[in-house]
């Protein structure tokens, strides 16, 4: 078990926003967290990197409580919105990638060898290795996406948290992003939580799910989703959903 919350609630300015959230990350999982906007997404999944503290239950990371958890570097976050850079900023993609180090270094730690070859290999596996010397703000949202994914790849993590990762990015990049985290994922052994309201493609691509609106309305594998996706998203979203299947080749 590398995460688990156990009956975790959490209120924001008096309103709950979580309400006893039940939920287990196993290795090799591939978690879609799914709900509509403010069903409290981004916040269950600060509260699983320890950023918000819930205000019931506890969370446990390798089986530690949160706050007593010191191997961060296990844990790879691409936040949202991380797509930031202007053109003017100065500092290139590998630059950018090499910064992921830092977290199993610590700041001062020297450049050796190793490194090198680590942010090498994490270019090459998002397929961004001839922007190596590009700067970072002169590339499309899409391309700067896969650098964030190279950078938390570059601390050699065993989970990867993503929060809507593909907002602003186009349909085609979107596919070729989803094809790499499913790689990283089966070829790699990397676990994958990826935050998104993008129902239609997530459900397509992970291997679990969690519904989220405020509370839990399905935790499981994506095919007992699928055998009650109607009931399920009626329930969640209060009203009868019509779902868009996405089909990628």
């Amino acid at each position: 078990m590398l995460v688990e919350a156990r009956h975790v609630s959490f209120r924001y300015d008096q309103r709950e926003t979580l309400s006893d959230i039940e939920l287990k990350i196993i290795r090799g999982d591939f978690l879609g967290i799914i709900g509509p906007n403010g069903s409290g997404k981004s916040t269950l999944l600060r509260m699983l990197l320890g950023l918000l503290r819930p205000e019931k239950g506890e969370v446990f990371l390798w089986g530690d409580p949160v706050d007593k958890f010191r191997r961060w570097p296990l844990i790879g976050y691409v936040p949202q919105k991380a797509i930031a850079f202007n053109t003017a900023f100065p500092a290139t993609v590998w630059e950018v990638v090499y910064a992921g180090r830092l977290g199993r270094k610590g700041l001062f730690g020297w450049k050796n060898h190793h490194d090198k070859e680590i942010v090498d290999e994490c270019l090459e596996k998002v397929g961004m290795t001839k922007y190596a010397g590009q700067l970072i703000g002169n590339l499309s949202g899409g391309q700067q996406q896969r650098v964030f994914i190279a950078q938390a790849l570059a601390g050699e993590p065993e989970i990867l948290f993503l929060d809507e990762p593909t907002v602003g990015v186009d349909a085609e990049q979107q596919e070729l992003f989803y094809s790499l985290l499913e790689d990283l994922n089966h070829n790699m052994g990397l676990t994958v939580v990826l935050v998104s309201h993008d129902i239609g493609v997530i459900t397509e691509r992970v291997n679990k799910l969690v519904c989220l609106n405020r509370r839990l309305f399905f935790h499981g594998e994506v095919g007992g989703f699928k055998a009650r996706q109607t009931e399920i998203l009626a329930k969640m979203y209060g009203h009868p959903v019509q779902m868009v299947q996405h089909h990628h080749h």
